[in-house]
């Protein structure tokens, strides 16, 4: 049986990371995006000039009728999902909690929140055995803001990745017998554009010093742990949440 995965937010940062690292693994991949699909286009050239499978697939995930659509797709392309990453998410601009709109609110936890619960649910239904399934894998990027809270930034943020921690044990032990791995990586500072979506382009070169090992991370390094959490070589790890964040 080929091994497939989905990864939401594939087409830049972490899931672009991801999707690549999966690839050279042996996966097929179906890299999501939201709205660049150019970015997406790329990832998929690299993989498929690199002798492997993949697809892109246009869906926002906080809109169940798109994230129906996208699993479909899947399905229809690419065969029966062994492997999900939830990477799709979002930050805002900074603030502190009292100048937070509920519209803000909403979006981040539509789409950090609900957006990975059903990409989830959809996964389940594919690899559980209950379900006729095979078993796989289910790794969800969270933050280490989810236990540094993220004051005067990204409180919203942080609870949102703290409800994705607490999702990831819960659904773990869930469907630990139905042949699933539930697992959770959870970044420190890495050199990504989601610090410029927030306001703060240069937020990881200056809180760089802050970390431990005096440096911010790379999207790989964070990448190499969730293809490592998918695979068959974390096959006893499940409900784990793995913090890549340098010591911070």
């Amino acid at each position: 049986m080929s091994n497939i995965v989905l990864i939401t937010g594939g087409s830049r940062g972490i899931g672009a990371a991801t999707a690549l690292q999966a690839a050279r693994a042996g996966y097929a991949v179906a890299v999501n995006y939201t709205a660049n699909s150019l970015a997406a286009d790329e990832v998929v050239r690299r993989i498929r000039q690199g002798g492997g499978t993949a697809i892109t697939v246009q869906a926002d995930v906080a809109e169940e009728s798109q994230v129906l659509a996208m699993f479909e797709k899947v399905d229809a392309k690419l065969g029966r999902l062994t492997a999900l990453v939830n990477n799709a998410g979002v930050v805002d601009q900074t603030s502190r909690v009292d100048g937070m709109s509920v519209a803000r609110l909403k979006r981040m936890f539509d789409i950090n929140v609900i957006g990975t619960m059903v990409c989830a649910r959809e996964a389940v239904k594919r690899m559980s055995t209950r379900y006729g399934g095979a078993g796989g894998a289910i790794v969800n990027v969270s933050s280490a803001a989810a236990r540094l809270g993220s004051p005067g930034q990204y409180v919203d943020y942080a609870a949102a990745k703290g409800a994705v921690d607490v999702f990831t044990i819960g659904l773990a032990k869930e469907v630990a017998a139905e042949g699933i791995r539930v697992n959770a990586v959870r970044p420190g500072i890495i050199e990504t554009d989601i610090h410029a979506s927030g306001g703060l382009p240069d937020r990881a070169r200056d809180l760089a010093p802050q970390v431990p090992m005096q440096r911010a991370g790379s999207a790989d390094e964070v990448a190499q742990s969730i293809v490592w959490l998918l695979g068959d070589a974390s096959s006893y790890t499940t409900g784990a949440l793995l913090d890549i964040a340098g010591g911070r």
